[in-house]
């Protein structure tokens, strides 16, 4: 492989979330997959048994970016302005210009048997988001901080249904409004 070129799994994984995101993962076979990756049938069930292991590694993939996003958002900051940037994340994300809402959700419709593995790393993603925000609820003095993190997994999940529907500014204003009440009037 010659510096600086791309390994045929990593640009499966790139086009599978590209592809999946703005098209659906069951609309995109494999064959598009492989013709779009450049790479051959047997180099993508080498690297992925199965379209649904594909599948599980673009949402892995996608959870690893929102906690970096979300991680350098919290870095050395105060609780509130924390969460505030946090939720943040999830309100600019609405304004990208190719937004089609949220991926976890998205596939979450298109596999809906909770012990399919797709569903497991949604899962994954989905409790880690609570704790973060449980855990800063708490740090706030929030009277009920897994409440308060269940209201705010609502907000964005609305938000990222919200921002492919509605005007997407809007939206992430009203995200960040609706943060500032529940603390204003929850702690």
């Amino acid at each position: 492989m010659r510096t600086g070129e791309v390994h045929p799994k990593e640009r499966l994984l790139e086009t599978a979330a590209r592809l999946f995101y703005a098209e659906g993962i069951h609309a995109v076979g494999v064959d598009r997959l492989t013709s779009e990756a450049a790479v051959t049938r047997a180099t993508f069930y080498r690297h992925y048994p199965a379209k649904d292991d594909l599948v599980a590694a673009y949402l892995a993939l996608t959870s690893e970016r929102i906690r970096t996003a979300v991680a350098a958002a919290r870095q050395d900051k105060p609780a509130l302005e924390a969460l505030v940037d946090t939720m943040a994340v999830v309100g600019n994300a609405t304004t990208g210009e190719d937004f089609r809402g949220c991926q976890f959700l998205n596939a979450a419709a298109e596999y809906p048997d909770p012990e399919h593995k797709v569903r497991q790393v949604i899962d994954d993603h989905r409790a880690w988001f609570f704790g973060v925000l449980r855990d800063l609820s708490a740090t706030l003095g929030h009277p009920d901080p897994d409440h308060a993190a269940r209201v705010l997994v609502l907000l964005r999940d609305g938000a990222l249904s919200g921002g492919d529907l509605d005007d997407a500014e809007t939206v992430r204003e009203t995200l960040r409004r609706a943060v500032a009440d529940l603390f204003a009037q929850g702690s």
